[in-house]
């Protein structure tokens, strides 16, 4: 298992982790790093451990931001997937009744083109014209 060395508030930590996550682990090392400094830098020495515990609990709060986060936007998405799924259903029906009118047109005009064929058929050839 490979081991890295991590800084945090000025000390060295090797630490264990599973092969290829060396750079990640050092990325979070440094992030971790940067709330311990910016506590020193607002608080003073006030002492590793409560530095250290200080920069954890900034760490947990916006770990527990983001999940509220997360979680107003699957409802989001849950909202505007039952919103897209009604207007996909509105739309199918709206299409069937279009079709079922379109149906009906048709036969009134096939209606009137058997009625109009007919007339035509029933009606006696004009009589021819002698010159």
């Amino acid at each position: 298992m490979p081991e890295v060395n991590v800084e945090i508030n000025g000390r060295r930590y090797r630490m264990a982790c599973e092969e290829g996550q060396e750079q990640h682990l050092l990325d979070l090392a440094a992030q971790f790093n940067s709330y311990v400094d910016g506590f020193k830098g607002d608080f003073g020495e006030i002492g590793d451990n409560r530095l250290t515990v200080m920069a954890g609990i900034a760490v947990v709060d916006e770990l527990a931001e983001a999940q509220r986060r997360i979680e107003s936007l699957k409802q989001d998405v849950a909202e505007l997937t039952a919103a897209g799924e009604a207007l996909s259903d509105e739309a199918d029906e709206l299409e069937r009744r279009f079709a079922k009118r379109l149906n009906e047109a048709a036969r009134k005009i096939e209606s009137i083109a058997t009625v109009l064929d007919e007339t035509g058929a029933a009606s006696p050839p004009e009589a021819e014209q002698q010159d």
